[in-house]
């Protein structure tokens, strides 16, 4: 009597193989260059700070930086972007100017880092800086735009 074994195990193995192309294509639909605009607005002594920064994502992963890498006025954003759109996005930088820092003891050259709750859908996505108790911190609106021609493109494994 011949084993039932191979054919159920591979049926198994072929309903796997095809979802994969579906798979991989959600994993990657933000994928591209983008542009995040940092926009946070005056408060207190700090002036208006508005700032762009070039943005690449890639596996959904969002990786971008403006300024130079150890110096004052560096500042990059990285994170993972859900296949929800969801992204809780970490800022990290160098304080160039005093007039954007809040605290009695913020000085140039110091570090900072913050965190963003961000929205993707599509070809923009929207964000918020976490100010914490709001005691130190400001609140920062980001925007983030695909750049124009830059459509996400299905892997090369995906049927055409």
């Amino acid at each position: 009597m011949p084993s039932l074994r191979f054919p159920v195990l591979l049926s198994a193995l072929m309903a796997a193989l095809a979802l994969l192309p579906a798979t991989s294509i959600a994993a990657e639909k933000f994928d591209g260059h983008w542009l995040t605009t940092q926009d946070c607005p005056a408060q207190g002594k700090m002036e208006e700070l508005t700032r762009k920064i070039p943005t690449d994502i890639v596996g959904n992963d969002l990786k971008g930086a403006k300024g130079t890498a150890g110096e004052p006025g560096y500042e990059a954003i990285t994170g993972h972007i859900g296949d929800d759109g969801k992204a809780k996005l970490d800022v990290n930088g160098i304080l160039a100017n005093r007039a954007n820092a809040h605290g009695l003891f913020a000085h140039k050259g110091e570090d900072y880092h913050y965190t963003v709750e961000a929205q993707f859908d599509g070809d923009k996505g929207t964000g918020k800086r976490d100010t914490g108790l709001g005691i130190e911190s400001r609140p920062c609106n980001f925007t983030f735009e695909r750049a124009p021609g830059d459509a996400a493109t299905p892997p090369a494994s995906a049927p055409q």
